[in-house]
């Protein structure tokens, strides 16, 4: 987090956006599959919310990290 900071990488916009939306999407009262009816399946949605945004972050380090190795 300390490299966007300084200025040393710039994530990128989707990763902002799908961040943002997982959070809101978590706790947003509004469900796609609602855990009220269908118990832990109701899960599964905000499970992939975040395994999306997980992917995201993953590929954000590697961005990050081939910036590293470009410049040194």
């Amino acid at each position: 987090m300390s490299a966007v900071k300084r200025g040393e990488h710039r994530v990128a916009p989707a990763t902002w956006v799908v961040g943002a939306a997982a959070v809101v999407y978590t706790f947003a009262p509004i469900d796609l599959i609602p855990e009220l009816l269908l118990g832990p399946f109701g899960l599964t949605d905000d499970l992939g919310v975040w395994g999306i945004l997980a992917v995201l972050f993953v590929r954000e380090q590697r961005r990050w990290q081939a910036g590293l190795t470009v410049k040194a």
